[in-house]
């Protein structure tokens, strides 16, 4: 993974001089009765705001000399509002936002490191200890954790086996493991009216690209960016692989699927005989639940690992991605003691983000309990983010993921050649890390 340390804004520019040094080391004794005023900025999701606004009550009861001001905002927006908070000296003291668009917050100093004693741990291993393996790297720098995760998510694959039933396949037989499977079930179960699919057999997760197409590429050894973070899109031979195999799937080769239709995953829960296999995390469930209590306590369902390529070198599930909680750097060492003391008591509360919010916060804990093992098809979706990796994130994932998605659809819906789109892929992505 490129790790880069360039500014992503100019507020963030101009301030990290006058803020260096507030990364979090601030040693002053702090007097724990202390009145402290915390601040929480979250993005909007009203099942959990009213779980963590319960968690709060809970634990002002228990530290009433901490007041905590809940604050949500819409997803599409709260990353901007907090670069102007931070730029204005006015951020919040507790936030979370997508870990690529957080990072840059860890590399320029502006977060401070877990207190992992106001937590609730022994020490730093004992924190360490009580994840799963790899799910504090993404917020891991200098030998420090910089945030606790809210939530990560893999996707796995969603399989109507009625729809397999009706196309004469056999849901356990014919399940594919394969990408070449993928293609070829796809075929035995897609029905069109003239050019419109009426019936898909799979459709990818149109724009997430970093997430769920990159691992195709690298399934096959290509990467993103060479391991120097000096070039970009290494393994030629890969991204062409993947690359054609989506001009094949698009309606200029064999007419299987397309960004421009309802993603699948909507439809899925539905079972309309409209989409036989959908990519998806394990929140889905609770979402058909809702949705289709009847599909959803049928067994006309269930779920199957990413596939891999026949010829990998190298097995690759989706990335995972997610939220992780971070404490302002330049709030008062009793601010971030209590921020951090907060965040501990919400966060080990992880069975109830999983019933309630269909949240998996990736705890070790949370995996061996009952609440996680009796959710249909969790070890499949266990064993894929055991064996996955965090996607690509830096500054600039958002824009390169903007560049994957031009290159893929250009190769899907505008006839380009995979060869052609894999040169321009290459010129932008290299224009964007040079500008580091």
């Amino acid at each position: 993974m490129k790790v880069t340390k360039s500014i992503f804004t100019v507020a963030f520019s101009l301030l990290l001089a006058s803020l260096a040094g507030c990364g979090g080391e601030k040693q002053a004794s702090v007097n724990p009765n202390a009145p402290v005023d915390l601040t929480i900025w979250t993005h909007e999701d009203q099942n959990r705001t009213e779980l963590e606004q319960r968690l709060i009550r809970e634990f002002q009861k228990d530290n009433p000399n901490i007041t905590v001001n809940y604050v949500t905002y819409p997803s599409g927006k709260i990353k901007d509002i907090l670069v102007a908070g931070f730029a204005a000296n006015e951020g919040p003291d507790i936030f979370n936002i997508e870990i690529n668009d957080e990072y840059p917050f860890v590399v320029n100093g502006r977060v401070a490191p877990v207190d992992a004693v106001a937590a609730g741990f022994k020490d730093q291993k004992a924190l360490e200890d009580a994840y799963m393996s790899k799910m504090l790297d993404p917020v891991k720098m200098d030998g420090k954790i910089y945030g606790l995760p809210l939530e990560l998510t893999n996707w796995c694959v969603y399989l109507n086996k009625k729809i397999f039933r009706d196309a004469g396949l056999d849901s356990e037989k014919d399940a594919p493991k394969t990408w070449e499977d993928v293609m070829a079930v796809s075929e035995k179960i897609a029905k069109h009216d003239g050019e419109i699919i009426t019936r898909r057999g799979f459709d990818f997760r149109y724009p997430y690209y970093l997430i769920s197409w990159m691992p195709m590429v690298e399934q096959l050894g290509g990467r993103l960016i060479s391991e120097d973070g000096k070039k970009a899109i290494v393994g030629d031979e890969a991204w062409l692989k993947a690359l054609e195999y989506m001009r094949d799937f698009s309606p200029a080769g064999k007419n299987l699927g397309s960004p421009t239709y309802t993603a699948a995953r909507k439809i899925f829960d539905n079972n309309h005989d409209e989409i036989a296999m959908s990519l998806s995390g394990l929140y889905q469930e609770q979402r058909m639940a809702f949705a289709n209590p009847d599909f959803f306590n049928s067994d006309d369902w269930c779920v199957i690992p990413y596939p891999q390529w026949a010829g990998a070198t190298k097995n690759v599930p989706c990335h995972y991605y997610g939220h992780y909680y971070m404490v302002n750097a330049q709030k008062s060492p009793a601010q971030i003691q209590a921020a951090w003391k907060l965040l501990g008591f919400m966060l080990s509360h992880s069975e109830d983000y999983l019933k309630e919010v269909a949240i998996v916060q990736p705890t070790k804990e949370l995996f061996e309990s009952d609440t996680f093992k009796n959710m249909p098809y969790s070890d499949v979706f266990k064993k894929d983010l055991e064996a996955g990796s965090v996607v690509y994130y830096d500054e600039n994932s958002p824009k390169i993921d903007s560049l994957l998605k031009n290159a893929v659809e250009s190769v899907m819906l505008s006839g380009v050649s995979p060869e052609s789109a894999l040169a321009d892929l290459r010129k932008n992505v290299q224009a964007v890390i040079d500008e580091d």
